[in-house]
């Protein structure tokens, strides 16, 4: 798939959604797996199963329930990923950032992206939440591999500052007003679908990570070339491998997101209403 062909796909797919919902967000969230409780928030919620609309990327993993959420928070318009693609799932980079092109095209100027990781750093046992101060890509790819379309952003986009610094404070006041502990990290994505080895997640923490996952990085991107402020928070749902002596297994991602949910929501609710007030 040419770059080219990715904006007249996007483009299609946004104006289909159009057809069905006439909203305007400002924010896109993209709930990781087991946070997809989020969307309770949204009110006036109008749901459309991503299997509903043609050209929109599906996943098959547990939770990721496979819903794009448009509603208010705070008065705001939003829409939420209630789940989303992995890399792992398709080998197409260009595929999994696709939802990412489509909000913005609907309007969207601000990427919150969500995600279950695993532990690096001892201290962040399973169940804290950790907001993401910057990323490395470990996945072996990128999506803006190829022929630069300038109708999406420029051919060499910015990165210094890939979690907007503001964006990033409104969050931890959130978090300091309502009384929820909230830790600050590094997150390096690998692609999966095996879990890290010991070795690999010893190498990510030499070079500075605090937490893995097999997500995130890809959306952060494409959205940074397309324009878009980004703000991250992972919850960490295990100890990464070698660090604890337990098996890994996703099921226990998922059942330990359940445990931060109402944590997880009230943050989350709080911080959008802060940023798109801002």
């Amino acid at each position: 798939m040419t770059e080219s062909s990715t904006f007249d796909r996007a483009n299609a797919v946004a104006n289909a959604i159009r057809e069905r919902c006439d909203c305007a967000p400002k924010m896109a969230v993209v709930l990781g797996s087991g946070l997809g409780t989020f969307v309770e928030q949204i009110e006036g919620g109008i749901k459309i199963p991503y299997s509903e609309i043609a050209g929109f990327p599906t996943s098959a993993v547990k939770g990721h329930a496979g819903n794009l959420v448009f509603g208010k928070v705070g008065g705001h318009d939003v829409v939420a990923m209630q789940g989303r693609v992995h890399y792992y799932e398709n080998g197409d980079m260009q595929r999994v950032t696709l939802p990412t092109r489509i909000l913005r095209l609907l309007g969207a100027e601000v990427l919150f992206v969500t995600n279950s990781a695993g532990a690096i750093r001892e201290e962040l046992e399973p169940g804290t939440l950790m907001l993401i101060r910057d990323h490395l890509n470990l996945m072996g790819s990128s999506p803006l591999i190829g022929e630069n379309d300038d109708r999406f952003g420029p051919r060499f986009p910015d990165m210094s500052e890939a979690y907007d610094i503001g964006l990033c404070d409104l969050v931890k006041g959130a978090a300091r007003d309502l009384g929820i502990a909230l830790s600050e990290g590094i997150y390096a994505a690998y692609h999966g679908p095996a879990y890290e080895t010991p070795a690999e997640v010893r190498m990510a923490g030499i070079l500075g990570a605090d937490v893995v996952g097999m997500s995130t990085v890809p959306e952060v991107l494409v959205a940074h070339h397309m324009g878009m402020r980004c703000v991250g928070i992972s919850c960490i749902s295990n100890m990464a491998a070698g660090i604890s002596k337990e098996k890994l297994n996703h099921q226990d991602v998922v059942k330990t997101a359940a445990t931060v949910s109402e944590r997880f929501v009230s943050l989350m609710a709080e911080s959008v209403k802060r940023i798109l007030e801002g």
